[in-house]
């Protein structure tokens, strides 16, 4: 079901995932526009809750994520101190090339000792979302680094010790 798939976001700098993300998303942007950023905050805390277990302690870190996500998703500019570390997308179907970047990726970031989050992304709407019209994409921070072919080790290891040294 999609209101039970699994979206992972950066919160307090971890990747977490968060079930049902993408239908609140939808669901706030529709029926608060126009909101003040503490409305829309404590709304999607409010129905994320509902399948999310979020600690009282962490809430104020969660929903900043949730609004800095609901910003994204209706294309308002917000503030991204969360980010701070590498975040890589792969982009795909999950066909055996997309398999093999992502345990390539995997592989090379455990070699190099570089904590990233890693999200594949499977839903073509989604893909498409990105422009990418080849499989499998590779985004590393936001930039597309490969199209339609698994890139050679010594591309990953550069651009990922790139990636890593920019994020500092």
């Amino acid at each position: 079901m999609p209101e039970d798939k699994v979206t992972r976001i950066n919160i307090g700098g971890d990747p977490i995932g968060i079930i049902g993300l993408q239908p609140a998303l939808e669901e706030v942007a529709g029926e608060f526009r126009g909101r003040t950023d503490d409305e829309i905050q404590a709304e999607l805390l409010k129905r994320l809750s509902k399948k999310n277990y979020i600690s009282e302690k962490t809430k104020d870190v969660y929903g900043r994520a949730f609004l800095r996500e609901y910003k994204r998703f209706v294309g308002e500019p917000f503030e991204d101190k969360e980010s701070g570390g590498l975040e890589i997308k792969i982009l795909g179907p999950g066909c055996p090339r997309c398999e093999k970047l992502e345990q390539d990726l995997m592989a090379m970031m455990a070699k190099l000792n570089i904590a990233a989050g890693l999200e594949h992304v499977r839903d073509p709407i989604e893909i498409a979302n990105y422009g990418v019209m080849g499989s499998p994409g590779l985004i590393i921070n936001g930039q597309v680094k490969a199209v339609g072919s698994v890139p050679p080790q010594n591309k990953l290891k550069e651009w990922l010790l790139d990636a890593a040294k920019s994020s500092t």
